[in-house]
C-alpha cells in the first residue's frame, strides 16, 4: 500500500482540476463536495498508509515515481518518503483540511465565487501535501512555493476589495525575501552533495559539510522558515491575511504554510544539529516573536487579528522547540496547535456569520447563550491554546517549556510570560465575544443565530481533538512513556557528537542552544527517572495560565471600566501597541518607500533619460538628416541640371587642382 502514497496528493489534485474546468458550469450543490471528498480521500489513505507504516523496517518507506530532471551527475525525482514524521505531517495536513472543507461548505453557500474558492483550496492542499511528503529538496520547493501562490490567490479572493487584494500582494511579497534565502540554501546543497534527496543528503552531511558551511545552509533555510511561518522580521504578512474568507484564515493558520517552515527543520535536523549557532539563532528568534506577538495581541479589538497574532506566538513556541532541539516537541505543539487553532478561526466564523459579518469585539458581547455551540467550542480551544490540563496544548507547550528551561532559564523565563500573556488576551476576547449584555446594534441583535449543523459539526469534532489530541504525548512524569516522541524519533535521530553549544554574550541572542536536547532520541525506556522540577514547571505553568485568566475576569467581567481607565492611564503605551508598535510604518520608511523612490529614479533617471533618449535621440537625428536631404528631392528638373553642373564643375576642378599642386 505504501507504493501509492502519491495519491494521497493526487485526490486533491483532481478536485482541483474537476472544479477548476467544471466548476461554473456544476450545480452549487456538487462543487463543495467534490472538494470535500477529494481531501477525505487523502485523509483516509493518509490514516491507511499510518498502519501500513508500522510493517516497515524502521518506519520508513521511499518511492520514486518517475525522473524529473537530469542534467550531467545531477538527477531529481518526483518522489515520496513516507516515514514517522511526514506521515504525522500528512494526517494533521489532511484531516484538518477536511474538516474546514465541510465547514467552507456552508460559510461559503452564497458567495458568487463559489468554485473559484474551492479550486483554489484543493490546490493549497494538494501543494501542501507535496510539501510534507517530498523525498527531495527541489519537491519540497515546488510545494513551498505553491502554498506561496496559493496564499496569494486565498487572501486576495475577494480581490474587489483594495485591502483585500494589497494583503494577497503583501504576503507574496514578503514570503519571496524569505524564499530568497531558502533557494540559495537548496544552491548550496547541490554545490556540496550533487544531489537533493534527503536520504543521500542527510546521511552524507557530517562527512561533507563543514561547520561553517553547515551553519550557512542551516541560516539560509531558516531565512525561508521566517517568510513562511511568519516569524520576526517577516511575520509582517500574516495579521493582513485575515482579509481572507475565514475557512482560508483557519486553513493557512492550522494545517498548512505556517507550519511549512517548523516542519522543514525539524527535517533537516541532521544539517542543524551541526550548526549550534544557528540553533540559538532560531531559538532566540523563536522565543522573542512569541512574546512580542503575545503583546501586540492585548490591544486588538478584532477578532481575527487577535488569533492572527496568537498564530505568530506559538509559531514562536515551536520554533524555540525546535531551536533548543527538541524537534519531537515542536511537530507535536505543531499538531495540537492544528486542532484548537483551526478551531478557533471557524468558530470565529460562526462568530461573524451569527453578527452579519461583524468583527469587532467591541460590538459583540452576550453570544455565549445565543450562539451555544459556537462559544463552547470556542472556549475548549481557548483552554487547550493556554494550557490548561487536560486539553491538548498543555501537554505539548509544557514540553516546549521544559526543554527550554533545560537549555537556558532565560529562555524558559520568555516562554513563560508569553504563556501567560496568552492566557490574558485569549481569555479577554472570550469574554468580550461572549459575556456580558450584547453591544451589537439593534438591527444586528435580532439577526443573531447559531450556525448550521454542516459549520457546527466541524467545530465539534475539533473541539474533542482539542481536548483528547495532547493525550498521545503525555510527558514522561505523567505517564512514564511518551509514545508520540517515540514515533518520532525513528525519523528524527540525533546523536550525542553532534550536539553543539553556543554561548552567547550580551547580543541579539539571548540563550544558548545544544543539539542533542530531543526529546525522542534520548526516550531509552518507559521507567526513566523523572525530574522533580517537571512537575515543579507543570505547576508553574498552568498558575500563570490562571494568572491570566484572572486578570481578564476582573479587567472584562468584575470591572469594565478597568481597560478604559488604563488606556487614559497609559495612552503611549495602548497606542503603540494597538498600532502593532509601527512595525509597518517602519518598513514602509526603511523598504517600501526606498524602494518605490528606486523605482521612480530608475524609471524617469534611467529608462527616460537613458533608454528613451537614446532610442528617441536616433529617431531625432535620422528625421533631422532626412529632412536636410530631402530638400535635394524637389521634382524641379532645372534643379537637377543646375546639381548636374555644379557637381561636374566640381570634379573638374578637382582634378586640375591636383594636376597643377601636386
Amino acid at each position: 500500500m505504501l507504493e501509492f502514497v502519491w495519491l494521497i496528493p493526487l485526490f486533491p489534485a483532481i478536485g482541483f482540476v474537476v472544479n477548476g474546468l467544471f466548476g461554473r458550469r456544476l450545480n452549487r450543490k456538487v462543487v463543495g463536495p467534490i472538494a470535500s471528498v477529494a481531501i477525505g480521500l487523502s485523509a483516509v489513505f493518509s490514516s491507511l498508509l499510518f498502519f501500513a507504516l508500522m510493517n516497515e523496517p524502521d518506519y520508513f518507506f521511499e518511492t520514486n515515481i518517475f525522473t524529473w530532471i537530469a542534467s550531467g551527475e545531477i538527477e531529481t525525482s518526483i518522489g515520496y518518503q513516507v516515514d514517522a514524521l511526514s506521515i504525522v505531517m500528512a494526517l494533521v495536513v489532511s484531516w484538518v483540511s477536511f474538516f474546514i472543507h465541510i465547514y467552507s461548505i456552508g460559510y461559503m453557500h452564497d458567495d458568487p465565487g463559489y468554485p473559484r474558492y474551492f479550486t483554489y483550496l484543493n490546490l493549497f492542499v494538494f501543494m501542501m501535501l507535496n510539501l510534507v511528503l517530498a523525498n527531495n529538496f527541489l519537491l519540497m520547493f515546488v510545494g513551498w512555493e505553491g502554498v506561496g501562490l496559493c496564499s496569494y490567490l486565498l487572501i486576495g479572493f475577494w480581490f474587489e476589495k483594495d485591502s483585500a487584494s494589497n494583503a494577497g500582494k503583501k504576503a507574496f511579497v514578503v514570503n519571496r525575501v524569505g524564499d530568497f534565502g531558502f533557494l540559495l540554501g537548496i544552491f548550496l546543497l547541490v554545490i556540496h552533495f550533487g544531489t537533493l534527496n534527503f536520504s543521500q543528503v542527510f546521511s552524507e552531511a557530517t562527512h561533507v559539510l563543514t561547520g561553517s558551511a553547515a551553519t550557512v545552509i542551516a541560516l539560509l533555510l531558516f531565512i525561508g522558515a521566517t517568510g513562511k511561518s511568519a516569524q520576526l522580521p517577516l511575520y509582517v504578512w500574516l495579521p493582513d491575511a485575515m482579509e481572507g474568507p475565514t475557512p482560508v484564515s483557519s486553513l493557512i493558520h492550522a494545517a498548512t504554510m505556517v507550519t511549512a517552515g517548523v516542519y522543514m527543520v525539524a527535517r533537516c535536523h541532521v544539517i542543524y544539529e551541526m550548526a549550534p549557532v544557528v540553533m540559538a539563532v532560531v531559538a532566540t528568534v523563536g522565543v522573542l516573536t512569541a512574546i512580542y506577538a503575545a503583546s501586540i495581541g492585548f490591544a486588538q479589538n478584532d477578532i481575527k487579528k487577535v488569533l492572527a497574532y496568537s498564530t505568530i506566538s506559538q509559531l514562536g513556541y515551536m520554533f524555540l522547540a525546535v531551536g533548543v532541539g527538541a524537534y519531537s516537541a515542536g511537530i507535536f505543539h505543531l499538531m495540537t496547535h492544528a486542532f484548537f487553532k483551526g478551531l478557533l478561526f471557524l468558530a470565529a466564523g460562526s462568530v461573524m456569520h451569527a453578527m452579519s459579518g461583524e468583527l469587532d469585539m467591541r460590538k459583540m458581547g452576550g453570544l455565549r447563550s445565543l450562539t451555544p455551540v459556537t462559544f463552547w467550542t470556542f472556549f475548549i480551544a481557548t483552554l487547550a491554546i493556554t494550557g490548561f490540563p487536560p486539553f491538548s496544548g498543555f501537554f505539548s507547550k509544557d514540553e516546549i517549556l521544559w526543554h527550554a528551561f533545560k537549555q537556558s532559564p532565560i529562555l524558559w523565563v520568555i516562554g513563560f510570560v508569553a504563556a501567560g500573556m496568552t492566557s490574558f488576551y485569549m481569555f479577554r476576547a472570550v469574554f468580550m465575544t461572549f459575556f456580558r449584555e450584547s453591544r451589537a446594534p439593534e438591527s444586528v441583535k435580532k439577526h443573531i443565530h447559531e450556525s448550521p449543523r454542516i459549520m457546527t459539526v466541524p467545530l465539534t469534532i475539533l473541539a474533542v481533538l482539542s481536548l483528547v489530541g495532547g493525550w498521545v504525548g503525555i510527558p514522561h512524569a505523567l505517564r512514564g512513556a511518551n509514545r508520540f516522541h517515540q514515533f518520532l524519533s525513528t525519523a528524527i535521530k540525533v546523536s550525542h557528537e553532534g550536539a553543539g553549544h553556543a554561548a552567547v554574550h550580551g547580543q541579539v541572542l539571548l540563550a544558548s542552544s545544544q543539539g542533542s536536547a530531543e526529546i525522542a532520541g534520548h526516550v531509552a525506556s518507559a521507567h526513566a527517572a523523572v525530574d522533580p522540577m517537571e512537575y515543579v514547571l507543570m505547576a508553574a505553568s498552568v498558575g500563570i495560565a490562571l494568572l491570566g485568566l484572572a486578570i481578564a475576569y476582573v479587567m472584562y467581567i468584575r470591572r469594565p471600566a478597568a481597560p478604559e481607565r488604563f488606556v487614559d492611564s497609559w495612552p503611549n503605551l495602548h497606542r503603540a501597541v494597538f498600532n502593532k508598535y509601527y512595525v509597518d510604518e517602519i518598513y514602509d520608511v526603511l523598504f517600501i518607500n526606498s524602494l518605490k523612490g528606486l523605482g521612480k529614479g530608475l524609471w524617469k533617471g534611467f529608462d527616460t533619460l537613458v533608454i528613451d533618449g537614446a532610442v528617441n535621440g536616433v529617431a531625432w537625428i535620422t528625421g533631422f538628416m532626412s529632412g536636410l536631404i530631402r530638400k535635394l528631392q524637389n521634382g524641379l528638373v532645372q534643379s537637377y541640371a543646375l546639381s548636374m553642373v555644379v557637381g561636374g564643375l566640381v570634379v573638374i576642378g578637382y582634378y586640375v587642382i591636383r594636376a597643377l599642386f601636386f
